[in-house]
């Protein structure tokens, strides 16, 4: 069992959960609120969203071990589960168990909201990510932008779900206030936020792994154009995302911008510093284990990058 939790990187799944739950509770349900039409998605309609994503997840996860088993061989042999602990066959029927009852459970979703959208979505992702692992992670940019995509489609599922079954369920009212618009612009800053912060990552890990990536002939930017000028384009990507952040926080939103605003002390303090510490380590960085700091790191932020929906529910 520990083997299995392990193969679906249960940690990656917990923060996706926690993801949705955020972006439901602190963002969605206060705009909704504000607007006096209360919180629109029941606890088992946001249950089956966390299933349907975090199955669709783990099924990536999965079948992205069962075709790196050469290069996990040499990257990280001791965490090699893959013909160790489980054989290429039940490898594939863990997969394709998990996929199937993820766009099952992404079925209910879309059914209760009434959204095609979603559910195509979700069904489009596990083809991605299918192709991904098989194919697209061995060439150059593609694999990393797939799996930003699939990562920046966590946030963006709770507004589709919820902008769509209010359009069904209040179809002569909803089109004339701004809450469909808030929800994608809210939840639209987080989506455009994973999606560079996951980027970025992405690189780093390619980083980390090129001494696999170069026995397999991969094309990842560090093999493709060196360490020096990989490490210019993450900085490129984590100095834009600081760049939006300021942006967004000081100049869009509309809250104090004092030095007393929790506002601009979560987003000074949780994210441009620890933004700023990432590009030290980044440079700092010669070997995998530094690399994996880097990653790690990357990963904090993105979780802290989400608890901002905290402010934004105590001052919407």
């Amino acid at each position: 069992m520990k083997s299995f939790f392990q193969l679906i990187r249960w940690q990656n799944l917990l923060f996706t959960s926690i993801i949705l739950w955020v972006m439901e509770k602190w963002v969605a349900v206060p705009i909704l609120d504000q607007w006096r039409f209360g919180e629109q998605m029941p606890w088992w309609v946001l249950l089956c969203l966390m299933i349907a994503v975090g199955c669709i997840a783990a099924g990536g996860y999965v079948i992205n071990d069962y075709f790196d088993i050469k290069i996990d061989r040499i990257n990280r042999p001791d965490k090699v589960l893959v013909t160790t602990v489980f054989s290429k066959q039940q490898t594939m029927r863990i997969f394709q168990v998990l996929t199937a009852v993820g766009l099952l459970f992404s079925g209910v979703v879309a059914y209760w909201a009434h959204s095609w959208t979603l559910f195509l979505l979700c069904a489009m992702t596990t083809g991605l990510l299918w192709f991904y692992s098989a194919s697209y992670k061995r060439q150059l940019i593609i694999g990393n932008l797939i799996v930003a995509f699939a990562s920046a489609l966590t946030p963006l599922s709770v507004a589709i779900a919820n902008v769509d079954h209010l359009y069904y369920r209040y179809a002569g009212v909803i089109e004339y206030t701004p809450i469909p618009k808030q929800l994608y612009l809210w939840i639209g800053g987080f989506v455009l936020f994973a999606f560079l912060l996951t980027w970025a990552r992405e690189i780093v890990k390619d980083l980390q792994d090129q001494m696999g990536d170069r026995e397999l002939e991969c094309h990842s930017l560090p093999i493709v154009i060196g360490d020096t000028w990989t490490k210019v384009i993450v900085t490129a990507l984590l100095v834009g995302v600081m760049a939006l952040i300021v942006y967004i926080g000081f100049w869009v939103v509309p809250f104090p911008h004092t030095w007393s605003s929790l506002s601009t002390r979560y987003i000074t303090f949780g994210l441009l510093v620890p933004l700023a510490g990432e590009l030290a380590l980044l440079w700092a960085a010669r070997i995998p284990s530094d690399y994996k700091n880097a990653q790690l790191l990357l990963k904090f932020i993105m979780f802290i990058g989400v608890l901002y929906a905290f402010v934004i529910a105590k001052m919407v």
